[in-house]
């Protein structure tokens, strides 16, 4: 039996970067040829972690290798529409982090190279593969929950000043696009309106109160979806010392509450207690518990990674496209516009 091939892989950017690097070798699909920084220390510390790999300096160098057939964007937000469609039009397929990039219309342009050159393009919201969310997910779309009614999301995280001042670029509005929203709560709001449905209207306020930076530590608002229910969506990177990434969505037939990658509660009218204890045992403790028992089990950025390659070693479409993942920062950015403005914004 033949073995099907190895597709070639390259990291862009060794922040998060690392994380995309260790998906590649976990995978049975994928090689990784190369990274590329600016810091030669980085590249030092990747070639003694990951072994007989390439490091650039020069990304249109790396472009130029023909080994590399896929590309992970990890570059700051603001970066990432740029790069991409620099990539695309190399010849290579992309995955690239979160967020898409920082407005709608720099998204935008990746679609419309995706579109031109006809390669694969797919974004980090690995959040939608936490093992807990397909059942959350299932019990929405089936009508098991009901009426959606109500949804809650709060990011409640901490970072110090010297989290922003490292580097120069987050908590700008140039090049991180926002502050706690954009950056930390993106994936965030990437679930709420991957569970809630469309958006509506946003009525926002935010500001700075922890931090010397010139976007915002601390967003509030209120959603209203084209489906009859809302939610309150609050941001943060104030809540010393981090304290939890709450999803919660009740309908008209239970209640569903997550924390993190943790199931928190699962409540239906028509179920009874014994399955409620089943599910909270089987998700409570979150992905790591349930990667110990099964190790073949692939959740967060290893999803995501590990699908890039197959899409483009089977030709198929990647889990998030960069149309689903411009819903997200079209969101964020009403946020801003209403916070902004003091009124409310309302979607089309």
């Amino acid at each position: 039996m033949q073995e099907t091939k190895k597709v070639g892989y390259a990291v862009l950017g060794l922040g998060v970067g690392k994380s995309h690097a260790r998906a590649v070798l976990s995978s049975k699909n994928g090689k990784l040829v190369a990274v590329c920084d600016l810091l030669e220390e980085k590249l030092e510390k990747a070639k003694e972690d990951y072994g007989d790999i390439l490091t650039y300096t020069d990304f249109e160098l790396m472009l130029k290798n023909p080994d590399i057939e896929i590309i992970s964007n990890c570059l700051p937000s603001a970066m990432h529409a740029d790069f991409t469609v620099r990539a695309l039009e190399a010849g290579k397929h992309v995955l690239v982090e979160k967020p898409v990039d920082i407005t709608v219309q720099a998204a935008e342009k990746i679609e419309a190279a995706r579109k031109k050159t006809g390669l694969k393009v797919g974004v980090i919201h690995q959040n939608r593969f936490n093992a807990c969310m397909t059942p959350v997910k299932e019990a929405i779309d089936s009508g098991k929950l009901g009426k959606l009614i109500l949804g809650t999301f709060a990011v409640k995280w901490y970072r110090t000043q010297e989290y922003y001042d490292n580097g120069g670029w987050r908590g700008t509005w140039d090049m991180d696009g926002g502050g706690s929203l954009m950056n930390q709560a993106i994936h965030t709001v990437d679930l709420m309106q991957w569970l809630m449905g469309d958006v509506e209207s946003v009525t926002s306020h935010m500001g700075v109160f922890a931090h010397d930076i010139e976007t915002e530590d601390m967003t509030a608002s209120l959603i209203k979806f084209k489906n009859g229910s809302s939610a309150t969506f609050v941001s943060t990177t104030c809540a010393y010392p981090g304290i939890s990434t709450d999803v919660q969505v009740y309908g008209s037939k239970g209640s569903i509450e997550v924390n993190e990658d943790k199931l928190k509660l699962w409540a239906f009218l028509d179920e009874d207690e014994e399955e409620s204890k089943k599910m909270l045992d089987k998700y409570g403790a979150g992905n790591g518990s349930l990667t110990s028992l099964d190790p073949g089990l692939v959740v967060g950025h290893a999803t995501q990674v590990h699908d890039i390659i197959d899409a483009v070693l089977f030709d198929k479409e990647p889990l998030i496209t960069p149309n689903d993942a411009i819903k997200s920062v079209a969101i964020a950015n009403a946020i801003y516009d209403s916070a902004r403005s003091g009124k409310t914004i309302y979607f089309e």
